[in-house]
């Protein structure tokens, strides 16, 4: 599949999903609690729809599976060659502290790699997109589209980190950088600041799950990062388990011996 073909529509989809989301974002909203007590609000379930529906206008046969779908059971995940894979609001509790940076999410899945992405901040207006092979874009808030690219580190690393998931490997990890700056990014933005080339690193010790990261993985892959296991694999999707190991996203020039 040319996936590059079929991209100006899932932006398409994603943009709608963001309208919605952003309405209700501007809106006196309610946050109900799922059973593992994570937020959840009207946007989550609003942007699935859309997204779901979208996405099956585009190609019925690719399956979805979507962080606020229906529970896939692995005897059928397991024989998917390919899948969407989404994360209809992701950083809800930035959603729900009215940070800005939550993020729409949809990636393409094949034999266990995102191989393209798009991943949409409403609040902020900025886009980003990548396909495998292709590159990667970004559209600012102007509605200009420009190429994007990781950059090549100074001596001063750039890490970025959540405020929400700052524990104590974390910071041991980013202490053994030597000197640092810390750039803040909420959601899978995070991803996106290494791929737009503003920040050098993300280190990731702590619970995400595969719709957390697959879209933007893709972004800063095809922005020439690289997204790795603590054991220098990359990080595999369409598991059994969805949970992610943990990781780190950074630019091309790192590697689990640096």
């Amino acid at each position: 599949m040319h996936y590059s073909s079929i991209l100006p529509d899932v932006i398409k989809v994603a943009d709608e999903a963001s309208e919605r989301v952003l309405h209700i974002y501007q809106s006196d909203f309610k946050v109900s609690y799922k059973a593992d007590e994570s937020p959840i609000t009207a946007a989550d379930t609003a942007a699935h729809d859309i997204i779901t529906r979208g996405l099956r206008t585009i190609s019925r046969d690719i399956p979805i599976l979507s962080e606020e779908g229906k529970e896939v059971p692995w005897e059928e995940r397991k024989h998917w060659r390919r899948f969407w894979l989404v994360d209809p609001v992701d950083g809800t509790k930035d959603f729900t502290q009215r940070t800005g940076e939550f993020t729409v999410n949809i990636a393409m899945v094949e034999d266990g790699e995102p191989v393209m992405g798009v991943v949409i901040a409403p609040a902020l207006k900025e886009a980003y997109w990548g396909v495998a092979g292709e590159g990667a874009h970004m559209r600012d808030r102007t509605g200009r589209v420009h190429r994007i690219r990781v950059a090549e580190p100074k001596d001063v690393k750039r890490v970025v980190a959540s405020k929400n998931h700052l524990n104590a490997e974390t910071r041991a990890f980013i202490d053994e950088l030597g000197e640092h700056e810390l750039v803040q990014a909420g959601s899978s933005l995070k991803f996106c600041r290494i791929a737009e080339g503003h920040a050098d690193i993300y280190p990731r010790l702590g619970p995400t799950c595969e719709w957390d990261t697959g879209a933007a993985q893709a972004v800063l892959v095809a922005a020439g990062g690289k997204v790795l296991t603590l054991e220098g694999k990359r990080l595999k999707y369409g598991k059994q388990d969805v949970l992610n190991p943990y990781f780190i996203a950074a630019g091309g020039w790192y590697s689990t011996q640096a």
